[in-house]
């Protein structure tokens, strides 16, 4: 019975039911005087609020899915395999089924409405998989969505820039799904000529739950920076038919989301050259969630300059990368960070923003983000020339692109 199940939901609430009935069944029984009747109220009081308790967790955890498994629950992680067989050619849907992308349970993905319906090559897919760090040997879950020309024939060589959404923390991919409206906001936009055909992949901010990793590479722990800069694109790359160059990729994401992909795309250009964030946070620090993120000694200072957005614009050589920000006047705390970050951009860095008169740090606010955020993306990214090599044929060129996105006006 998994952790997310609606058996393991319905199973909760069902026991919590028979623990308050069976309370008030039992209570005239126990209000007699004496240390054992005193024991027994104590005892039934303590098991109903257990199981109501834990009834809600499971429905909250089931709804928003903090954790996906019982073993990410009780902290054991898995970790990837020291050895990884062939990866395959990366023309198809996935690499070999022993390569770093792999099939993987629903993760969810069957309750989320509004999701392509029908023909891929009509309406694109959502897939559910499992990305292993070669690297960082970590196994991450993902939600990957190919638009429709992806399995059109026209399309059938042709590479596709990749956008990585991440979810906040401690919400898992389904946020990205169910609540952003992610894979369905995408097919929108490219119905409606707005987002060039693009890969999205759907991945949460930690690689290590329930520790918030924060896109750190922690000394002597989780490697989430090396995960996202060279485990997910390499198994990406190998597994679908997207762009190989830095131009074809940028990030996006929400809360610590959106904290990660700005930090991607200032700290690694080479692999990230545009990032979408909205309601982020613009340095990394310590708390009870995230444990020492950069160690002790005399460097410890100095990796955490390296993760404080600001500072680095103020003092190491800026990158030449496009950056979205989005935030409200009232309503997010974030605000005066966001303007002085804005404030610290210079050439050849360009930004946006999207700044709102009220919001909240809410999917309510990032519901009204989204759209515009995934239309200045698309606008970003180049739509690679490259194509997968024909079999028994040299590489050639295409000048086949998608049609340009609808510019986005400011707001």
């Amino acid at each position: 019975m998994g952790l997310t199940s609606r058996t393991l939901m319905y199973a909760t609430v069902l026991i919590a039911l028979v623990c308050v009935g069976g309370t008030v069944w039992v209570w005239p029984r126990l209000a007699r005087r004496g240390p054992l009747p005193v024991l027994g109220r104590l005892a039934a009081i303590g098991v109903t609020q257990l199981a109501v308790l834990t009834a809600c967790a499971v429905a909250v955890n089931s709804e928003f899915e903090f954790y996906g498994t019982w073993n990410e629950l009780l902290g054991h992680v898995s970790t990837a395999p020291a050895h990884v067989a062939e990866l395959g050619t990366g023309t198809g849907v996935y690499a070999a089924h022993t390569g770093l992308v792999q099939p993987a349970g629903p993760q969810g993905l069957d309750r989320v409405k509004g999701l392509p319906a029908g023909p891929p090559a009509r309406v694109g897919r959502v897939e559910s998989v499992r990305i292993i760090g070669r690297r960082s040997r970590a196994i991450n879950p993902a939600f990957v969505y190919l638009p429709p020309q992806y399995f059109q024939h026209q399309y059938h060589r042709q590479r596709f820039p990749v956008i990585v959404a991440i979810s906040g923390y401690p919400g898992g991919i389904m946020n990205l799904a169910s609540f952003l409206h992610v894979p369905q906001t995408a097919g929108r936009l490219e119905r409606a000529n707005k987002l060039q055909p693009t890969v999205i992949v759907m991945v949460r901010p930690t690689i290590a739950p329930p520790r918030d990793t924060e896109c750190v590479d922690v000394p002597g722990g989780p490697q989430a920076e090396t995960f996202f800069t060279k485990d997910l694109p390499e198994a990406i790359k190998a597994a679908y038919r997207v762009g190989h160059d830095p131009s074809a990729w940028g990030a996006l994401g929400y809360s610590s989301g959106g904290s990660c992909a700005l930090q991607l795309a200032l700290r690694d250009p080479k692999v990230y050259t545009s990032a979408a964030a909205l309601s982020a946070d613009y340095k990394v620090t310590d708390d009870l969630t995230t444990g020492s993120l950069f160690g002790s000694g005399p460097l410890a200072l100095r990796r955490q300059e390296g993760h404080d957005l600001i500072w680095r614009l103020h003092h190491l050589p800026v990158p030449q990368v496009s950056v979205l920000v989005a935030s409200s006047r009232l309503g997010e705390k974030d605000y005066g960070p966001t303007m002085r970050f804005l404030k610290a951009v210079r050439a050849p860095m360009t930004s946006a923003r999207i700044i709102l008169p009220r919001g909240s740090h809410h999917f309510t606010t990032w519901l009204r983000e989204i759209g515009p955020a995934l239309q200045w993306m698309g606008q970003q990214l180049t739509f690679p020339q490259d194509t997968v090599p024909t079999p028994m044929a040299p590489r050639k060129q295409t000048h086949k692109t998608a049609q340009a996105a609808a510019p986005v006006h400011g707001r």
